[in-house]
């Protein structure tokens, strides 16, 4: 339960990088599990002046290392959309990859219940469509248990991968990430309202293209698929090339 002032939670939570003034679209942006909003300082300025980067930051990581992790979606929500009133203000959309993807659509869904602002569209990349859920978890039943599934994914860097210690801190919130995912059997009666717009890699063995374009079944508005010359995590130059589609669009 949050009982911190609005202002400590909208800085604990919501990272600003670059912050623009009142006049644009805010791009409200989560990451891959175990990863940290962090990702995302450098967008600022890969976005346009009228694109204003949010990113969302979840206990158990970065400067809330020391917080404990969502295990479940349900209170990950209900606490994020209590701080979420400075971007529901405002006109907004969602980006998320991989882990992140899920959470920015079970978000779209959680607002349409309450009947809260709705974002003007869903970017996604890197995890396969939700309504492909059959209760099987690549990361699940491992001989090289968690770790060994880290080291397949890849983007960790190789320094952090070489440091037991470092490795052993990270796995407990990516652990708590995935169980998020693993958990969270929501199966929507009705689809968004809302434009969807997928990312995949070409080269992602665990969204890859066809598992990607399944996110239209998500929506009954616009949807479209692009694939990218990358695999689970987008290269410098492919994700440029997906920020740059993206401004374009939310122009």
């Amino acid at each position: 339960m949050l009982d911190q002032s609005a202002p400590e939670l909208e800085r604990r939570w919501l990272k600003r990088y670059g912050r623009r003034g009142q006049s644009g679209i805010q791009l409200l942006c989560f990451p891959y599990a175990g990863g940290s909003a962090g990702i995302f300082r450098h967008w600022s300025r890969l976005l346009p002046q009228h694109v204003e980067p949010v990113a969302v930051q979840l206990p158990g990581r970065a400067d809330r290392f020391l917080e404990s992790p969502y295990e479940r979606m349900a209170p990950l929500l209900d606490d994020l959309i209590g701080v979420l009133g400075p971007v529901l203000g405002r006109p907004f959309a969602c980006y998320g990859t991989s882990m992140g993807a899920r959470v920015a659509w079970a978000l779209a869904h959680a607002l349409r219940e309450r009947a809260l602002p709705m974002p003007r569209a869903l970017y996604v990349t890197a995890s396969a469509a939700p309504r492909l859920d059959n209760g099987s978890w690549r990361w699940e039943g491992r001989a090289d248990g968690l770790e060994g599934y880290v080291r397949e994914m890849g983007g960790t860097p190789d320094e952090v991968l070489a440091e037991p210690e470092l490795v052993a801190a990270l796995l407990p919130t990516l652990r708590a990430d995935l169980t998020v995912l693993s958990t969270h059997d929501f199966r929507p009666a009705t689809p968004l309202d809302v434009r969807i717009r997928a990312f995949a890699g070409v080269a992602d063995d665990e969204a890859p293209p066809a598992r990607m374009r399944a996110w239209g079944d998500e929506t009954s508005a616009r949807f479209d698929l692009d694939v990218l010359g990358c695999g689970h995590f987008a290269d410098p130059d492919t994700e440029r090339l997906m920020v740059e589609a993206i401004s374009v669009e939310l122009a």
